[in-house]
């Protein structure tokens, strides 16, 4: 709550300083809180029920996500398929998440079939992304069952997202060599990387405060779309034009508490590391896409920490008595 506090204050400060708009920061703020106290609630109470519900309505959303877009629908150069990719990841991990947390078979199995609903379900809705991510949360799920602890595991995906990151950050400075950097661009598009770019000058001529929440689209010198979001499709560069070196430290602190929690959870092992890919994938689609500016997508990030972090009711009171 403090980090999720200190995300709302500084979007403000830096509105102010700069006459930016937070209110986009603050929307996906309380959809994050909201999310991760439904899912501690009804993960307490629910274990397998919430998250299996979840999954069944992650994949039906992404099914209608324009629909639901927070801006006008908009279509190439970039597209919306980053939040379809997004929230078919979090369902294959609550749904996998839900197959752990039963210690009926036959549930177990047919969990497992939701979860695996999702890869094809990627194809169906156009979103290669979604099919891939899907997949590799579900592979990841099935190898936590023989896990012996969390620290190494829950390491390594925080190396992954931040090798992502990484990377993103040398495509806009161009810093990876020529056939490498011919070979990315051509999978993101030249446009996205023009757009990342654009994030580095903004993020260098701003200084410590960044060029205020919400101000990408008016400073950015690269041409946008007439159906364009406004966003340069990445979250850690958006927050350092955005919101200066400070905003980039609180997402990444956001993701690192998460999993940390992770490895404090008294849930099973397989639940907790099932949680930590499915988080991590979402954490590699939102380095390259605008998957965080959909509300949908960070209410069900915060679910699944959530559900994964929950302590399941026992019935016993916390008082003394009889």
């Amino acid at each position: 709550m403090i980090l999720l506090g200190a995300c709302a204050g500084w979007s403000l400060i830096t509105a102010a300083a700069h006459d930016g708009r937070p209110e986009g920061m603050l929307l996906a703020v309380l959809a994050v809180a909201a999310g991760y106290a439904t899912g501690r609630v009804s993960g307490a109470l629910l274990p397998v029920v919430a998250p299996c519900a979840g999954a069944a309505a992650g994949i039906a959303l992404a099914a209608v996500l324009p629909g639901l877009s927070p801006g006008p629908w908009y279509d190439a150069p970039l597209g919306h398929s980053g939040a379809t990719a997004a929230l078919l990841a979090l369902a294959t991990g609550a749904a996998c998440c839900a197959a752990w947390a039963t210690t009926v078979p036959a549930l177990r199995l047919g969990l497992r079939a939701l979860a695996c609903a999702a890869v094809p379900a990627g194809v169906l809705l156009d979103s290669p992304a979604g099919c891939a991510t899907g997949a590799a949360v579900l592979l990841c799920s099935l190898a936590a069952g023989s896990a012996r602890g969390r620290g190494g595991w829950l390491m390594g995906l925080a190396g992954a997202a931040a090798l992502v990151t990484g990377t993103v950050w040398a495509i806009a400075a161009d810093a990876l060599p020529g056939g490498l950097a011919r070979t990315l661009e051509g999978r993101l598009t030249a446009h996205r990387v023009l757009l990342w770019q654009d994030t580095l000058r903004l993020a260098g001529q701003s200084g410590g405060l960044g060029a205020g929440p919400g101000r990408f689209a008016e400073l950015s010198r690269s041409p946008q779309p007439p159906l364009s979001d406004g966003t340069p499709h990445s979250a850690p560069l958006q927050q350092a034009a955005e919101q200066g070196p400070v905003g980039v430290f609180l997402l990444v602190a956001v993701f690192c508490w998460v999993l940390y929690a992770l490895w404090r959870t008294a849930r099973p092992t397989p639940v907790a590391l099932t949680a930590g890919a499915a988080l991590t994938a979402l954490a590699v689609i939102a380095a390259v896409s605008n998957a965080l500016s959909f509300t949908t997508v960070t209410a069900g990030a915060g679910l699944l920490a959530g559900w994964a972090t929950a302590r399941p009711w026992t019935g016993e009171t916390a008082a003394g008595g009889t």
